[in-house]
């Protein structure tokens, strides 16, 4: 995927790999503009910027372009809010070979400042795709796939339970989890335990716990 602009320091320009991009990117009918290094603090909000910024297309898909069945892990957040989350989401994604990220209903702009730097690259590795929930769930069920969410309303340890391929693993918002009736549609409700005070992780840490607790399962088949 090449970018539409593409801003780079003159030093920059001179590196192989970049001048290559630079070509693509010029052959491909974008454009390359050679600016200082202020400037891309401009443009990046950072102080110490890297020396090339490219500006991309959004890129979304509507449920009926995932192909459920090319990935073993699916992530679906509800009503997610933080951007951070969100990208780290899209990083650990990539991290456990997961095919994407589903938005559930309304949540924060995977394209924000904030959720693409937090996905350190990974929102280039996975499908990013919104749905309300009413939409999410018929699609859901028109195919094969495993709807696992996680609560504190829940019995089942999330170890102890045995996930199916392809495995949606549901996020509820940071603040209120899951609503009720979303917890009803789950074919799994797992619990990760809290040994502390606390009464819940952070969302995006949860997301992480559990795509790797699938993963390592697969790993042992």
């Amino acid at each position: 995927m090449l970018p539409e602009h593409i801003f780079y320091c003159g030093e920059a320009g001179a590196q192989a790999r970049i001048a290559r991009l630079i070509e693509a990117t010029e052959a491909a009918g974008g454009e390359a503009i050679e600016t200082t290094p202020a400037i891309l603090a401009k443009l990046s909000g950072k102080d110490n910027p890297q020396t090339v910024i490219g500006v991309y297309r959004e890129r979304g898909a509507e449920g009926e372009a995932i192909e459920r069945e090319s990935a073993p892990i699916w992530i679906v957040a509800q009503a997610l809010r933080d951007p951070g989350n969100l990208g780290t989401m899209l990083r650990t994604g990539d991290a456990v070979g997961a095919g994407g990220l589903i938005l559930v209903d309304d949540c924060v702009d995977p394209w924000s400042v904030e959720a693409v730097r937090a996905s350190m690259g990974a929102l280039f590795t996975q499908k990013i795709a919104h749905m309300r929930w009413d939409a999410f769930i018929a699609w859901l069920r028109a195919g094969p796939g495993q709807l696992v969410g996680t609560s504190l309303n829940a019995n089942l340890d999330y170890q102890t339970a045995r996930y199916e391929t392809p495995t949606f693993l549901l996020i509820g918002n940071e603040a209120k989890g899951l609503p009720a009736e979303y917890e009803k549609e789950c074919d799994l409700l797992v619990k990760i335990p809290m040994l502390g005070k606390a009464d819940s992780l952070n969302a995006a840490v949860a997301a992480a716990v559990m795509a790797y607790e699938v993963l390592n399962q697969r790993r042992a088949q």
